[in-house]
């Protein structure tokens, strides 16, 4: 036999061993705590949303200001760190809401923190969100170009 060939005999005996050994993840736990939290942030970005509509706001100016809200407590509690932790639980619960993009912003800045305020927090910012930013800003001109030429 060749040596790749061995080789390959190898890491596929280690890979059925490593399969047999590893620990299973609770499928159910996770779900659950993924939809009670997610469930939870949407409740409480709802709540802040009648808030500003009672207030005689307009639908897009109470969404506008709940969204806001909605960002600034997500950054403020992955600054306290609390958001992190709640996100090791609920995992895509807590990231798939508006907070999770704003701890995607704030999450790489805060690593950087004792590098300083200009080269550490405000350099790092965008390393994870900046992406995600680009793509929507170059679609969203893509679509308002396409809508403008058509008519």
């Amino acid at each position: 036999m060749s040596e790749n060939i061995r080789q390959q005999m190898k890491e596929e005996a280690f890979q059925q061993k490593f399969n047999q050994v590893k620990p299973k993840p609770p499928l159910l736990k996770n779900i659950i705590w993924a939809f009670v939290v997610g469930g939870f942030i949407c409740t409480i970005g709802q709540f802040v949303l009648d808030y500003f509509l009672s207030l005689g706001m307009g639908k897009k100016e109470a969404a506008g200001s709940a969204t806001a809200v909605m960002v600034f407590l997500g950054s403020f509690f992955t600054g306290l760190g609390i958001y992190d932790e709640l996100g090791k639980r609920a995992g895509a619960g807590s990231i798939v809401p508006i907070t999770g993009f704003a701890n995607s912003i704030v999450a790489p800045a805060m690593e950087f923190k004792r590098e300083g305020y200009i080269f550490g927090v405000g350099a790092k910012m965008f390393v994870i969100a900046g992406p995600v930013l680009v793509y929507g800003m170059v679609t969203a001109f893509i679509v308002g170009l396409v809508y403008w030429l058509r008519q």
